[in-house]
């Protein structure tokens, strides 16, 4: 499946909430999100699997690729189409094991001393981040703002999405910095119409 990292969703399980999860997924895809990550730190796995299912079944047919935030055996049992690991989330190589060599393996990195350990023939795209500081997830590092992300994107041996407290007008400032896209969580999640939100980023290859 083609990585595009153009607009990147990142769910969240109380933003989602009040739409639905799978409806706010679709609703987004339509609005251009090229890529969509699962991610609920709370529920098991069991009902992570399920969610996976379904929202693998809702983006049949879309060239939108799921990956799973964080738990790779969830990635493996719900027939995801990859992982997102962080710092603390086990051996890069294990990971790929288990996954194979079609699936999409992405990992955070926040610091050049991550950046200089990356294994980059095991990965496929890196997020980097935060850019600024969010509440969806705690850091004790800095959040890198964009000369941070410029410094860190020209060091990537691969390509590189960023995140962090992301809004439609700092697309082209994340461009210019050299990253390939944008996650977001609220900037989508968080909006009365997904669809009307993902919309309102500049990005290229527009549908």
């Amino acid at each position: 499946m083609r990585l595009d990292l153009s607009l990147y969703l990142v769910t969240d399980p109380w933003l989602c909430a009040e739409r639905g999860l799978v409806e706010t997924v679709v609703a987004a895809v339509r609005g251009g999100v090229t890529m969509v990550q699962l991610r609920d730190k709370q529920a098991t796995d069991g009902a992570m699997i399920e969610q996976a299912r379904r929202l693998k079944a809702a983006l049949a047919g879309s060239g939108v690729p799921l990956v799973i935030n964080d738990r790779l055996a969830v990635a493996v049992e719900s027939g995801a189409d990859g992982l997102h690991m962080g710092q603390d989330d086990g051996e890069v190589a294990t990971a790929r094991a288990a996954l194979g060599e079609d699936a999409i393996l992405g990992l955070s990195v926040q610091t050049p001393e991550q950046m200089a350990r990356v294994d980059a023939e095991r990965l496929d795209y890196l997020g980097l981040g935060a850019v600024f500081a969010t509440s969806s997830k705690r850091s004790r590092t800095r959040p890198l703002g964009f000369e941070g992300l410029a410094r860190l994107t020209a060091a990537s041996p691969l390509p590189a999405v960023a995140i962090g407290g992301l809004q439609a007008e700092h697309a082209a400032a994340v461009h210019q910095a050299g990253a390939q896209g944008l996650a977001v969580i609220s900037a989508i999640c968080g909006q009365p119409d997904p669809e009307a939100a993902a919309r309102a980023f500049p990005l290229p290859k527009r549908n």
